[in-house]
């Protein structure tokens, strides 16, 4: 995790060289879920938990209309499990990095990307657990429920980008890592979100 971090250190730091990046900010609610499954049982697929996503941005061009799309955002995920009252709420650092297409149309932009993406967790709480209470799912305290705090998975954005620099968009983030510390038994825990995103645009062309 340590090289993703400096990687993206290096690429945001290098971009600085590029007159035209284009910077932003972009912030909006984000609803996820998980898909997990725990020992003895089948797969399954919680209640949608709201959260929040928002950051910086950096679309670094790589020629006419098209752009390395990344930055530096707070994605909050979890879920809520459909047969208890357990609640699960994760905090992490995400880096996208997304080819991104973004075609004149209108007065406008059309903003099209689609690219890995790779997470650190911050923080993160697994609420009434039973025998257990609240848990701090990076602590090995948590037991069966413990989780590895690196994520990664696939991400696609599409949205529209307006002349005085508005920007709105929609996003969703599909994890393709199983994130469960403890793997006996075929456990197994991955992040689902998507999201409405507003922000503005600003620099580059």
């Amino acid at each position: 995790m340590k090289k993703v971090l400096l990687s993206a250190a290096a690429l945001l730091v290098a971009s600085l060289s590029f007159g035209q990046t284009k910077w932003g900010i972009v912030a909006g609610p984000q609803f996820s879920s998980i898909t997990g499954k725990a020992s003895g049982s089948s797969k399954e697929t919680s209640n949608l938990l709201v959260g929040v996503r928002a950051g910086v941005t950096a679309d670094l061009p790589l020629g006419d209309d098209f752009f390395i799309g990344t930055g530096l955002l707070y994605s909050g995920k979890g879920g809520k499990a459909k047969n208890s009252d357990i609640k699960t709420t994760l905090s992490y650092l995400e880096l996208p990095v997304h080819f991104m297409f973004k075609p004149e149309v209108g007065s406008g932009r059309l903003v099209l990307s689609a690219g890995p993406y790779f997470a650190y967790g911050i923080s993160g709480k697994m609420k009434d657990v039973p025998l257990l209470g609240d848990v701090d799912v990076y602590d090995d305290k948590a037991g069966f429920s413990k989780q590895k705090r690196f994520d990664a998975g696939a991400g696609i954005n599409v949205g529209y980008e307006m002349p005085m620099g508005l920007y709105f968009g929609l996003n969703t983030d599909l994890g393709l890592i199983n994130t469960a510390d403890n793997t006996s038994n075929d456990r197994k825990f991955k992040n689902t979100s998507f999201g409405v995103s507003v922000g503005y645009k600003f620099g580059g062309k």
